[in-house]
């Protein structure tokens, strides 16, 4: 942290210094200033290493999990990286740049986010053990990025290519992802579920992408995470309401409305001033009579399931209305959200209704059953055997407890993502380490072929990837420097997929363990680690503004 007699710009320390020396003064100002941004640099490399640290113990299937308690007294359970970090009080901007890091990580692959942080750490230390060697950071900086590039080469090297159609592969990937989780009880049904729930919103032969917004997560407490499914159709929170009105509607004729059911309300300023008893009889009546048209005008459509948008300004549905639409057998849900509007019609093939002169049969949804279910204590809405399956999925997931739902919301968002990743680059590479020990033992014969201090830099650079590996081993309660010492001899013989076996305590071939990962992953972390180490090397002071 800068103090207040440190918070002055460079450019303000050398004018300073210029004007002593042009007045015969002698001081120690120009000392100063040769020496602020090597301060600057290394109060950012610590606080930056101090962020690695604190995640750095939940890395890998025997990490450990932090518990996260917020102002107002909310507890969070997790070990995912991008979690702890977003929930993470830091003030320090260098600090604040690894939280950004990991959210880089989650945007771009959605898993990795704690081996991002722990890669960028320790390439800050090696940078700082380069600088007080007094190699200049920028040198620094464009040999890391040389590394960096070199090993996404050997990464495509050594990563093997796979079809979507091979589903083996991708449960195998995505059950590696839940295995370091909360949850990994449950990897042997999360995993499937994970799968099959992106497989069935794509086009595997021409997708390259997958749109996570169209599977969407319901989360209901009550029974246990065995009670989970993926459902193709539509799940919605809402229950259904109206006296006598059914819960069950079979070969069902969904309107999706966004306008009131419901008499209309003046403006704000204006009120209206009944003074006798026939008046007041005529606005009751007219007002039946407006809900009675409205209502004559859908069933004339055939509709049998009415989804309704909520409403701020006024009732979404009146009593009376309710009561109508329950004696013409008309299943209704209210309070629809806005932000859900555009999932339902691309999952019912409906189109959201406006306006009553909209309302014809071609703006509505079939389905082939619509009923109302108990989940837990509440009670939800489910809809199956849509007309054009394969546009969105939703999974219901259950939870005995607020903290163990959450996590594992969390955890099969992370799965998710990596069976995302192998949609887009459709390659795997084994896990427990071997890819970093592969790439450091890589690294460092390249480094011999350089010249200069690039040499020296980039072996650095390989040296700080072996980081991943020890923390592994370190969290699996093995003793790290044995392990990595014969993890990297097993490399040198050209072992390529010798990795850590956390289970067993060993090192074997760690695509025998059926333990792999996406291509993407290793690759984006260490891309964009390399890209903020070499921003951080860059800085050499911090301006503070009013």
């Amino acid at each position: 942290m800068t103090s207040s007699n440190t918070s002055k710009s460079f450019a303000s320390v050398a004018a300073s210094a210029k004007g002593t020396s042009e007045s015969g003064q002698t001081n120690d100002t120009g000392f100063k200033t040769r020496q602020r941004p090597d301060a600057i640099r290394n109060s950012n490399i610590v606080a930056a290493k101090a962020v690695a640290d604190a995640v750095r113990t939940s890395l890998g299937p025997r990490g450990m999990d932090k518990m996260i308690q917020t102002g107002n007294g909310e507890v969070t359970i997790t070990n995912d990286g991008a979690t702890i970090l977003k929930q993470m009080s830091v003030i320090h901007p260098a600090s604040k740049m690894l939280v950004e890091l990991s959210k880089a990580q989650d945007i771009e692959a959605g898993d990795g986010t704690t081996t991002v942080v722990v890669i960028a750490g320790s390439l800050l230390d090696a940078a700082s053990r380069l600088v007080a060697k007094g190699i200049h950071p920028t040198t620094i900086a464009e040999a890391f990025e040389k590394a960096a590039e070199k090993s996404t080469e050997i990464l495509r090297d050594i990563s093997i290519p796979i079809q979507l159609s091979d589903n083996k592969s991708l449960l195998q990937s995505a059950s590696t992802a839940l295995n370091s989780k909360v949850v990994s009880q449950h990897t042997h049904l999360l995993a499937p579920i994970a799968v099959q729930a992106v497989l069935r919103v794509i086009n595997p032969t021409v997708d390259k992408n997958v749109d996570l917004r169209d599977i969407r997560i319901i989360k209901k407490l009550g029974g246990t995470i065995e009670d989970t499914e993926l459902v193709e159709g539509l799940i919605l929170d809402q229950k259904t309401i109206g006296f006598g009105a059914p819960t069950r509607i079979e070969k069902a004729k969904i309107a999706l409305i966004q306008f009131c059911i419901s008499p209309p309300k003046t403006d704000m300023e204006n009120t209206v001033i009944i003074s006798d008893h026939a008046q007041m009889d005529r606005v009751i009546k007219e007002e039946r009579q407006y809900i009675l048209n409205i209502i004559k005008q859908i069933k004339k459509t055939n509709c049998n399931v009415l989804l309704i948008q909520k409403s701020i300004l006024r009732d979404a549905i009146s009593d009376l209305a309710i009561h109508y639409l329950a004696k013409m057998k008309i299943l209704i849900v209210k309070d629809v959200e806005r932000e859900d509007v555009p999932f339902i019609a691309k999952t019912l093939g409906c189109k959201p209704i406006a306006s009553l002169d909209h309302f014809q049969q071609d703006m509505l949804g079939s389905a082939d059953l619509v009923e109302e279910i108990t989940a837990g204590s509440d009670k939800i809405v489910k809809i199956m055997g849509v007309a054009h399956p394969g546009h969105t999925v939703s999974i219901l997931l259950r939870g005995s407890n607020k903290l163990m739902l959450e996590e594992a919301g969390r955890s099969i968002h992370d799965a998710l993502c990596v069976v995302r990743c192998l949609v887009k680059e459709r390659a795997l590479i084994a896990g427990g380490a071997a890819p970093e020990i592969e790439l450091s033992v890589r690294l460092s014969e390249y480094a011999q072929s350089l010249s200069g201090v690039d040499q020296y830099c980039v072996r650095a650079f390989a040296e700080a990837l072996e980081v991943i590996p020890y923390t592994l081993a370190e969290n699996a309660g093995l003793n790290p420097i044995a392990t990595v010492t014969e993890l990297r001899n097993r490399h040198a013989q050209n072992d390529t997929n010798a990795g850590i076996n956390v289970r067993k305590g060993l090192i074997s071939n760690i695509l025998e363990e059926n333990v792999v990962q996406p291509l993407l992953v290793s690759m984006s972390a260490i891309r964009l680690a390399t890209e903020t180490v070499r921003s951080i090397l860059k800085i050499d002071d911090i301006i503070e503004t009013m």
